[in-house]
């Protein structure tokens, strides 16, 4: 095998560990932050808007919450947790992958 080849190789391999050594929930817990989520929400304490948990625990079981959710925070809304606003968080904020990740895990907290 050539040089060239083994350090691609190596390298991949070294990415992928990186990559398998994170925990999804440390991870996407880092998300949130990153996108300043923990400005309006914690994960067990109602702020601004309501605690991760108890957004768990209203759409536990229910298979439409994650596009649901992802259509709530892309574009913002009111009503469902009180008179305080939503505001959107554009793509240019949290891209599409990272919110589907942050919302999964919220989801899955008790």
């Amino acid at each position: 095998m050539n040089q060239k080849l083994q350090n691609s190789l190596l390298l991949g391999l070294a990415a992928a560990t990186v990559m398998l050594a994170t925990p999804p929930a440390l991870a996407s817990e880092a998300i949130v932050k990153k996108a300043r989520c923990v400005a309006c929400h914690a994960t067990d304490q109602k702020r601004v808007g309501p605690s991760y948990k108890e957004v768990a625990a209203k759409y536990k079981g229910d298979a439409k919450a994650p596009a649901m959710l992802f259509d709530k925070v892309r574009h913002g809304g009111a009503g469902n947790w009180g008179q305080v606003p939503m505001i959107p968080h554009p793509a240019d904020k949290i891209g599409d992958d990272d919110l589907k990740a942050a919302i999964a895990w919220i989801l899955a907290l008790e």
